[in-house]
């Protein structure tokens, strides 16, 4: 599903974000992508759902080469990612019912279907019947979930969450991890970045960790911190 081979994301004012990294994530695994403030999560995951391109290092996303996909392309290889953000990056002033069908929208589906599917969307997350709530509305695990819904809505093979856990407190962290794994147990492939190490602990997944723009091999916890994520 995704494999990094000496990836390198250097950006114009000369920082290195990323520094040969190389990974495998198979198709149908729930990851954990760990590491200090700084050490490239965020990066990795935008060159995932190619928001930034690579700057050197073969990436292959989805059966994709990412390093030299055409414009042109890229719309139809995003809607096979679905992101998560800590967030949330809701339209305030729409329903929650137009939040998640925004993927929807862009492509023009029918308007049967979208109602099918923002619906099987929001039952998912246990959101069924707010449909036409405000974001403001609800509480901030209901928005968080809204967020889910959103990125699963247009039934995307691989869902990657960037601190998705962030602004909950520790039940609502695990009620999200658990939506995950649900989302997992069904075959999606999902890559959560966080910087929770206890969260990664009782998660007991494979993890990956990050440190100065590479992968290691030690734990999280033992890694020096890093600054100027982003």
């Amino acid at each position: 599903m995704i494999s990094f081979d000496r990836v390198v994301k250097r950006y114009p004012n000369g920082r290195e974000a990323l520094a040969c990294v190389t990974l495998e994530i198979a198709a149908g695994e729930m990851v954990m992508l760990t590491g200090r403030s700084g050490a490239g999560k965020s990066t990795l995951l935008k060159l995932i759902a190619l928001l930034e391109r690579p700057t050197r290092g073969r990436a292959i996303v989805n059966g994709v080469n990412i390093s030299d996909l055409p414009a042109k392309r890229i719309p139809a290889f995003r809607r096979g990612v679905g992101v998560v953000f800590q967030d949330h990056k809701l339209l305030p002033n729409n329903s929650v019912f137009d939040n998640v069908a925004l993927p929807l929208v862009v492509t023009d589906t029918a308007l049967r279907e979208m109602d099918k599917r923002v619906r099987a969307a929001l039952d998912q997350v246990g959101l069924l019947g707010k449909e036409r709530n405000l974001p403001l509305e609800l509480s901030v695990g209901e928005q968080q979930r809204v967020g889910i819904a959103r990125a699963i809505v247009a039934r995307p093979p691989l869902l990657i969450a960037d601190e998705p856990t962030g602004n909950l407190d520790p039940e609502l962290a695990s009620e999200m991890m658990s939506l995950f794994r649900r989302l997992n147990s069904v075959g999606v492939t999902v890559l959560v970045a966080t910087h929770d190490l206890h969260l990664v602990r009782e998660s007991g997944l494979r993890e990956i960790v990050l440190a100065g723009g590479t992968v290691q091999s030690g734990e999280a916890s033992e890694l020096p911190a890093m600054k100027g994520e982003r």
